[in-house]
Formats: structure tokens, sequence, C-alpha cells
């Protein structure tokens, strides 16, 4: 079976390959095709998947070696893929998860005229992000996580006509190679301190090493983690990459890009357990981005905009849970997983909103779309259930078991860490019930545009909603299935290991505490939009709210401390470079051309000229001569 791995990948590569070089005789299949391999992909998954609950915990592991890369002595690089228990769970995810949106976008991009393209990115996404997550060393894996930088920026940028959309992909693109930057590094360290770098060698002698550099790796691996994840301080890309069309957004937020770092984190588990420091930054990293997200969605009035800030809280607590050890990381994928489906649900229904509003993305020009769009109401208000922990939906079991790690980890650190999920968990409540209701529910508010169309809001086609209702029952049983029996903590503890910690908090205390916090953000929320009008445009809010709609101020971070830093050091360079450097090359050319010219006036052609300088240099002689005479 394990000969089968290779062709998980081969097959959305295939679609690629053909879709984005087989020229316009393919523009009118090239969608079902690149739909077609993309779930004959997640069939490969299901059936390597079924051989390996066969198998006993221990043994499940298999890896398929196809030929040595860069053969050099001292130096082995092989294309070899590794499938086990993590990363079988990101490849049903990629994969599930990613058909599901190619089917979605058949309708999504049904008048497009660039669609054939448009499905060739996605298969070549899809591919990328399984490469990495199948990839047994961390310079294969280096591949892949190129592979979804570059296919993330051909879909944030797909169009390109729209200067902001071109805008958002090259900010996407660069934020990311600074990420990048951190995991090349980290690969350096790797082998000049293990002398390679596949993953078994390294991870089983991450003991061995020194705590210096194993703090050094994995700080550098968390640079690149917060890159593809978008946690902070490197999170400005995600707001802006809702340019791209919607079924981007569902395929970015939920299956595979943001996800990539937290498998970095989780996979190289080893490293981080030995490296306490890394470990704690980990940690902080999580809980102030999931703060941080949660806020800036809180006064997003674009509802994909306030879904991607949804994202960056959502990933940062589980980022926090990876920073928290064995007590975490399986609740950390647990949770990656859940949020997979209902987050993937409400990026489809926002789709599906803006689908019938004539792509509008204001809410507060929506309204009461509840009766015009039962389907879409229905599968989003489950995702919006989910995702603020409803009790039995698949948010109250992952998100409360990271609340509950969060508090075992003890200490002050604990508590900090705890309240930090639990204060992320009230304000999740309020944002999206705030979302929930200016969507759905209230008076119609919508206008006609510049053009004088006034939308006439209607459910999405079949090919459509299938794929939402499906995601839909993911976001409502996926978590308790897990939970039975501990069943995922068996399934993912071989590989990433599990211990329970000590918490001074009961999980009922945290159950109640959570379902408390939950009532008063949705209560808040609904105070504000249920029980008033909403505004045709927003008021001018208090301080926080406005740095809020402004993704507080990161974007202005960047542009003084970045952008008109490395101005001032530009022009500080050129002036040392016209004033030092340009002044020794030009000096010493003049000091040279002007010897030059003192000296060529002496070959002036005169023969007396030339008699009086052979008198005078004999002189010389003679005198210097009887002078050492007399000395």
């Amino acid at each position: 079976m394990e000969n089968l791995i290779a062709l998980l990948i081969a097959a959305p590569l295939l679609g690629a390959a053909v879709l984005l070089c087989g020229g316009r005789r393919l523009d009118a299949v090239g969608h079902w095709l690149g739909t077609l391999l993309a779930g004959l992909s997640f069939v490969l998954g299901v059936v390597l998947f079924t051989d390996m609950l066969g198998k006993a915990a221990g043994q499940r592991a298999v890896t398929q070696h196809l030929f040595s890369w860069i053969p050099v002595a001292g130096f082995q690089a092989d294309v070899t893929f590794r499938l086990d228990q993590l990363s079988m769970t990101f490849v049903l995810l990629i994969t599930g998860v990613g058909s599901l949106i190619h089917l979605y976008s058949v309708g999504y991009m049904e008048h497009d005229e660039r669609r054939r393209r448009f499905f060739g990115y996605l298969n070549l996404f899809l591919a990328a992000m399984l490469l990495l997550v199948l990839a047994d060393n961390y310079l294969l894996l280096y591949v892949g996580w190129e592979g979804v930088g570059l296919a993330s920026y051909l879909l944030i940028g797909f169009w390109q006509h729209k200067p902001s959309a071109a805008t958002a992909a090259k900010k996407a693109f660069l934020v990311n190679r600074v990420g990048d930057m951190g995991l090349s590094i980290a690969i350096m360290l790797m082998f000049t301190t293990f002398g390679t770098f596949a993953f078994v060698p390294v991870l089983h002698s991450a003991d061995s090493a020194g705590e210096g550099k194993l703090t050094a790796i994995g700080l550098m691996l968390l640079l690149a983690a917060c890159g593809k994840s978008a946690q902070v301080p490197l999170q400005s890309w995600l707001g802006d990459a809702m340019e791209g069309p919607t079924p981007v957004s569902a395929l970015i937020h939920a299956a595979t890009m943001v996800t990539a770092g937290v498998y970095l984190i989780v996979r190289s588990g080893a490293i981080f357990n030995a490296a306490p420091d890394a470990q704690l930054v980990v940690t902080v990293v999580g809980a102030v981005t999931l703060l941080f997200g949660a806020i800036v969605g809180c006064a997003k009035d674009d509802i994909k905009k306030a879904l991607a800030g949804s994202t960056m809280s959502q990933i940062g607590y589980m980022v926090l849970a990876a920073g928290l050890g064995p007590i975490g990381y399986i609740f950390a994928i647990m949770h990656l997983v859940t949020h997979g489906f209902f987050k993937a649900g409400l990026f489809l229904g926002a789709g599906s909103v803006m689908h019938g509003m004539n792509d509008e993305v204001d809410m507060r020009r929506y309204g009461g779309l509840r009766t015009y769009m039962p389907v879409t109401f229905v599968t989003f208000g489950l995702g919006y259930l989910a995702i603020i922990g409803f009790p039995g939906l698949s948010g109250f079991f992952s998100k409360d078991k990271i609340i509950e790690a969060a508090f075992a980890k003890g200490g002050a650190e604990g508590w900090i860490l705890g309240g930090a999920a639990l204060l992320g968990a009230a304000i999740t409540a309020y944002y999206m019930t705030r979302v929930m209701i200016m969507t759905f529910f209230g008076e119609k508010r919508w206008q006609p545009d510049e053009q004088g169309n006034e939308p006439h809001p209607h459910e999405s086609p079949g090919v459509m909603t299938i794929p939402m209702i499906v995601l839909a029952v993911g976001s409502v049983f996926a978590g308790g299935f897990f939970s039975i029996g501990d069943r995922f903590v068996h399934w993912l503890e071989p590989v990433t290991g599990h211990a329970e910690g000590n918490s001074p908090v009961s999980a009922m205390t945290v159950t109640v505490a959570t379902l408390v916090l939950l009532v008063v953000g949705a209560g808040i929320a609904y105070a504000q939009y249920g029980r008033r009008p909403v505004l045709a445009v927003a008021p001018r809010g208090s301080l926080l709210t406005r740095a809020a709609r402004r993704d507080l101020l990161q974007d202005d971070f960047n542009h003084v401390v970045l952008v008109r830093g490395g101005e001032h050091l530009t022009r500080s360079l050129v002036y040392v470079d016209h004033t030092l450097v340009d002044g020794v090359v030009n000096g010493t050319a003049a000091s040279v051309g002007g010897l030059s010219g003192r000296l060529r006036r002496l070959q002036n052609g005169f023969a007396r000229s030339y008699a009086v300088s052979m008198f005078g240099g004999a002189a010389v002689l003679v005198a210097l001569t009887l002078l050492m005479r007399a000395v």
C-alpha cells in the first residue's frame, strides 16, 4: 500500500500540469478534471487510511522512497514520503475539504473566463500542501512549503486586474518570505547539529543536542510558522488575502496554508520539548494572536475579513496548544480538523451570500437573508454554533480541550494562558453573533449599486450548497466523534505523545466558565445588533474600535518600522556610498590622474630638457657620494 503514497501528490499535480499547459481546448471540461483529480486523491487517502487502521498502532508509519535527490558525500537528500497518523490526518483534511471546495468552485467560478486556470492553481495548491505534510525530511518539506507560498500568491492575486488583489498577493508573498527564511535557517542549523535533516534521526537525537542550539532551531521554526499561519508578528497578510475568490479563502483558511505552521510545530515536537524557552515563546505567540485576531474580527463590516480575523484567532488557539507540549499537541490538531469543517463551511457560506448579493461584502448592506437563502442560513448557522463552542458541536469539544490544557500547564503561566483562552472564547461568541445577526436577521438593508442594479438574493445552486451541507455535518458531529473513548487521542498519541497535566481547575469548571462567557459575548452582540437597527454607515466608535478597523494598526506599524525604516536605511547607505565609497574611488582616481598629469610634463620632447635632467641627476649622485665618504 505504501506505493500509493506518491499518487496522493501525483493526482493533483497532474491536474495542475494538464490544466495550466493544456490550453483553451480544456476550457469546457477543465473544472471537472481538476475536481475529479482532487477527489481521486481523497479516495486514495481513504484507501490508505483503511489499510492503516488494520495495523497495530506502533506499526502504522510507512515510508516510500522514490529517488535520491542530492546524493553527495556528507550530504544526502532523498525524495521519501512518510505516512503516519499525523500526516494521514492532514491528508484526509486537505483532500476531503479541498475536494468539496473544488466542487463548490464549479458553481462559484461558472462565469469566469479563466476558470480552467483557476482550477489548475487549486490543484497545484493541493499538491504542494500534500508534499509538505508527506515529506520525510525538512528539506523536502521546504519544497512543499515554498510551493504553498507560490500557489497562494497565484490564487490571492487571481483577479490581478484589481490593483487591490495584485497588492494583496505581493504582500502575502513577501511577508511569507520572512517566515521562510526562518525555516531555511532552521534546516541549516539542523544539518550542522545533527548531520541530517530527516525527521527520524533529528527528532530522536534532539535530547542529545545543546539546549541553546535547540532553542535557536525552535525559534526559527516558530518564525516560519508565524508566516504561514498568520501569527503575530507576521499576521498582516491574512486580511488582505480576502481579495482572492472566496473558494481560495476557504482553502487557505481551512485545509491548506494556515494549517502548515501548526503542523510544523507539532511535527517538530521533540525539538520544542527539549527547548522550554522556545516552547514558552510559542505559547505567548498563540495567546497574543488569538486575542489579536478576535479583537480585529469584532470591528470588521466586510464578512470575509471578519472571518479572516476569526481564522487568525482560531489558529492562535492551535499554536497555543502546540506550545503546551505533550499536554496540547493532540488537541491542537483536533481543533485544526474541526476548524477545517466549520471554517470552510463559514467561508463557503459567505461566498454563497456574496453570490446572491452581487458580490457585496459589507454586512451593513445585508439583513434578513435567512428567508431568501435558507440552506445557506442553516449551514452557516451550524458553522457559527460550532466555532463559538455551542454544547455538542465540534468546537465545543476541541476548543474546550485547549482551554483545559492551558490551565493544566500549571502555575502563573497556566492561569495567564487559560485566562487568555477563556477571554478569546467570549470575544469569539461576540463577533460571530454579530456576523450572524447582521447577515441573516433584521430588516433588509441592501440598496442599488452605482449602476442602479439592486441585488436579488437567492439560494445558490446545488453544486455550491451540497459541499456546504457536507461541511455542516462535519461541523456538528466531528468533535463528538473524535471525543468518544478519546479515540483521537489514541490515534495521534504514538506520533505526538500525550500527557494529562495537573490542572488546578476541573474540566467541569472550565466548561461552565466557557459557556457563561459564550452567553455573555453573544448577549452583548444581540443587545447591540439584534435589538437595535444596524446603521448603514458604521459609527466612529471608540479608540479601540477604530484601531481594530485598521487591524490594530499592524500595517501602520509595519509602514513606520519597516517601510520608513527601510527608506531611511536606504538613504543612509546611498549617502555612505556617494560620500565614502565613491569619495575613496573618485579621490584615488583624481590623485592618480593629477600625478600622471604632472609627470607627463617631464616628457616634453625637448633634448635640452632631457640633458638638464640627466645633468641634474648626475650632480645629485655625485653629491650623495661625496657626502657619504665625508661621513
